[in-house]
């Protein structure tokens, strides 16, 4: 067997970092020797030390950090690291260095999980053996920014449909809030940033409670908008229309208790919320950008809107709230989408196959 180190300067938690962990778990279980290096301090680090994985601080400072990459190469060294896996932009710039100049030649691989412009083609053409994409958007992108085709593979990241479940989640949010069966529930999950469309959202809410003036709306999530967001909702007088939740962290429970799941993101690299809210059962709508397409495919699972359109994802909820019996069925297709292409097993056996298949032929 062999040994993956993967390394994340980020401190703060977001899917990339939740993508390292579940990919950590998975190796481990598929016999990997994983290693997690992060900065001290890090939500990561936390995190990966509760779950049992092995944790190595380092700190960061900035992209050119001597001393970082002598602490990384006598990690590559001790731990006899097959394979370097980066993941921002200063971890995989410092440990890519490591790698290149360490006697184990380990193999490099960088993941790309973000849809936002690149600022160091170094870490994505040179440093690496291989670079990983969470959808097939970016690996177009990267490519038509001069990445060689052959570097670059998608593999989608995936969710833990055990912990996906509506056969297994009981939902009771609608008892906590105090809102019956019969009251349409709308949710969103996302951080509150202004790229994830909350405002684009609560455009539109007032007329879908114009056509259906009983539904309700949960939001799921904290962040850097909250305060503009809140004013936002007092402003149009939808406070009695529109909660807001908070972080929370029993994300199952919340989407098995809604009827649908909404999100009209500006920006997005893959939507694995989407995927999230497709394996409880429910039929989503989305914004046609970046790797939304993906997953949503329109009029199967859900529907997918013009980005920045009040009006179109207004018409697109009260369509789906309207005929109840369609969005059952596309709440059944998306399960089956999840559980095809979206299951955590199949993207770790993934990452597992492709770091095998790099070693082999550093060998």
């Amino acid at each position: 067997m062999f040994t993956v180190l993967h390394t994340e300067s980020s401190k703060g938690w977001g899917g990339q970092e939740n993508r390292i962990m579940k990919e950590s778990l998975g190796l481990r279980d598929l016999g990997v020797k994983v290693i997690v290096l992060c900065q001290p301090g890090s939500m990561l680090e936390e995190k990966a030390a509760s779950k049992g994985i092995e944790v190595r601080v380092c700190r960061m400072k900035k992209h050119y950090d001597l001393a970082a990459v002598q602490h990384i190469l006598r990690v590559i060294r001790k731990e006899a690291v097959d394979v370097v896996s980066t993941h921002s932009g200063r971890d995989s710039f410092l440990a890519g260095i490591a790698g290149r100049l360490s006697r184990r030649r380990p193999v490099i691989v960088r993941t790309r999980h973000i849809a936002m412009p690149i600022t160091s083609r170094i870490t994505y053409s040179l440093l690496p053996h291989r670079v990983v994409t969470t959808s097939d958007y970016i690996r177009r992108y990267l490519i038509d920014e001069g990445v060689r085709p052959g570097k670059v593979v998608t593999i989608h990241t995936g969710i833990d449909l055990r912990k996906f479940d509506p056969g297994a989640t009981r939902g009771g949010l609608r008892e906590e809030i105090g809102v019956s069966s019969e009251v349409p529930l709308i949710g969103t999950v996302a951080i509150l940033r202004f790229k994830k469309g909350y405002q684009v959202l609560l455009d539109a809410i007032p007329a879908v409670l114009k056509e259906i003036p009983g539904a309700r709306f949960v939001f799921v999530g904290d962040g850097p908008q909250k305060r503009n967001i809140t004013k936002k909702i007092e402003d149009l007088g939808l406070s009695g229309s529109v909660l807001m939740l908070g972080m929370r962290w029993d994300i199952p429970n919340i989407l098995k208790s809604i009827d649908l799941f909404v999100l009209p993101t500006l920006q997005e690299a893959h939507g694995g919320v989407f995927v999230e809210a497709m394996a409880m059962g429910k039929p989503v709508i989305g914004t046609d950008v970046g790797g939304v397409g993906e997953v949503i495919k329109d009029g199967v699972n859900g529907y997918l809107v013009q980005p920045n359109d009040p009006s179109s994802l207004a018409r697109a909820v009260v369509t789906m709230l309207r005929d109840r019996e369609r969005a059952g069925a596309m709440g059944i297709e998306g399960r089956k989408m999840a559980e095809e292409h979206f299951d955590v097993e199949k993207m770790c056996k993934s990452m597992f196959d492709l770091y095998t298949g790099l070693i082999g032929e550093r060998r």
